[in-house]
């Protein structure tokens, strides 16, 4: 059993590289093809040139991409059949033998290794493509302290975390995955509403929203469409990089709505009051909820299937593991994982277009359409996202709908 299982997940892993590689490709192709000219919707907001900044900067990312597939996958490697996972549990076991303390102390080396092995393409990311092309803002010695503070309030949050799954997992019986559901859970929810007040103010500054007019344009908005939430900051997002952007934030009454400088200085009031309407759309669909239920209905039933596996040894055998344990089965389990759910990507990337497109449409009913098509135009050019995506890659990735498609779609709108 465990010699097959060996087969099927190198299998089913260089298939999925193999996929992510011909997909990259294909895109970064199309793109290139498409580099001469604006498409026809955009060609009298967009210029050429930075239609062509946009091409450049995306092909760039697409490349930095291969190489962080190509370094994920020796990684994974490396832990599993390679030996390393072994290793690292013996490093655990030289610092404590207590099994709850060990477990932690291996799954936070684990992270540790992951992490630094990633530092340098994160390096060449911020100072080198997004510096090259006009994004990055930030400092080196930011970029270390907000290394610094990631990595401490990771340890600060995970650690006990940790500790506690391990604990279920030995103390709760054969049901120790419903319970560590149930904890896992409540602490996603306590997240959502600590994360606006208590962890990002450590990472940048908000600040109540100082345009009266902008202020009154959309109270308005949310009193029209019967939304609270505890008020509209604007981040200064422009200390880290140019690029510009809108969210939502916290859960229930926690909900705050932040707003990038960049993305204020840039929209028109009237655009604003679009983008925020999309935003809201989102909650007033349930789209929101919908995403939160769907997290822990997969989260239950990977639980459960880990539940399945921590016994069977030609699962830790089959990835190349001789230690075996809670610790070992939680790591291996959310390591090989994403390799055999990537066939969902597309399934999942549809249900949020179609969500997209669902916001767009109230946005359209709230405001007028020109507005949300104006501040869409401005956000992909001072974005440079690309207007020619790959349609086989975007179907298959991503998130929102392709540019043209999506501008077409709020142009059948009454305005």
């Amino acid at each position: 059993m465990a010699a097959v299982f060996t087969k099927v997940f190198l299998v089913v892993v260089l298939l999925t590289f193999s996929l992510r590689v011909w997909l990259a490709l294909r895109h970064s192709r199309h793109i290139a093809t498409h580099r001469a000219a604006v498409p026809d919707e955009f060609a009298a907001d967009v210029p050429l040139t930075e239609h062509q900044l946009a091409a450049d900067y995306t092909r760039a990312k697409i490349r930095l991409g291969l190489t962080s597939a190509a370094i994920d996958l020796l990684l994974l490697l490396a832990l599993t059949l390679g030996g390393g996972i072994d290793l690292l549990w013996a490093l655990a076991g030289a610092l404590s033998r207590q099994p709850i303390w060990q477990g932690t102390l291996f799954i936070a080396a684990s992270t540790l290794v992951s992490s630094l092995i990633s530092l340098p393409l994160s390096l060449y990311s911020t100072f080198s493509i997004e510096a090259r092309f006009g994004f990055n803002k930030m400092t080196l010695g930011l970029f270390l302290r907000d290394g610094i503070k990631g990595l401490l309030i990771g340890a600060l949050i995970g650690l006990p975390l940790v500790a506690l799954a391990l604990w279920l997992m030995a103390i709760s019986g054969r049901h120790w995955w419903l319970w560590l559901w149930f904890v896992w859970s409540g602490f996603s929810l306590l997240l959502m509403v600590i994360y606006p007040t208590l962890i990002a103010p450590l990472f940048n500054r908000f600040s109540p929203l100082a345009d009266e007019a902008l202020k009154a344009r959309i109270e308005a908005l949310l009193a029209r469409t019967g939304f609270r939430s505890q008020g509209v900051f604007v981040m200064d997002g422009s200390k880290r990089s140019s690029h510009g952007n809108a969210y939502f934030t916290g859960f229930g009454s926690a909900k705050r709505i932040v707003f990038f400088d960049t993305l204020i200085t840039h929209l028109t009031p009237a655009e604003i009051e679009a983008v925020l309407a999309h935003e809201l759309g989102h909650f007033k669909l349930r789209h929101v909820l919908k995403r939160i239920l769907a997290t822990f209905a997969l989260s239950l039933i990977s639980l459960w299937l880990l539940g399945q596996l921590v016994d069977a040894s030609w699962f830790y055998q089959g990835l190349g593991v001789a230690s075996t344990g809670p610790a070992q089965a939680l790591l291996l389990f959310f390591l090989v994982l994403p390799a055999f759910t990537f066939p969902l990507t597309p399934l999942m990337s549809r249900l949020s277009r179609r969500h997209e497109f669902e916001a767009d449409d109230f946005a359209a009913r709230q405001t007028d359409a020109r507005d949300l098509i104006s501040a869409l135009v401005k956000l992909y050019r001072d974005n440079a996202s690309t207007l020619t995506p790959d349609p086989l890659y975007s179907a298959f990735y991503d998130s929102h709908p392709p540019a043209t498609l999506r501008i077409a779609h709020l142009k059948g709108k009454p305005s």
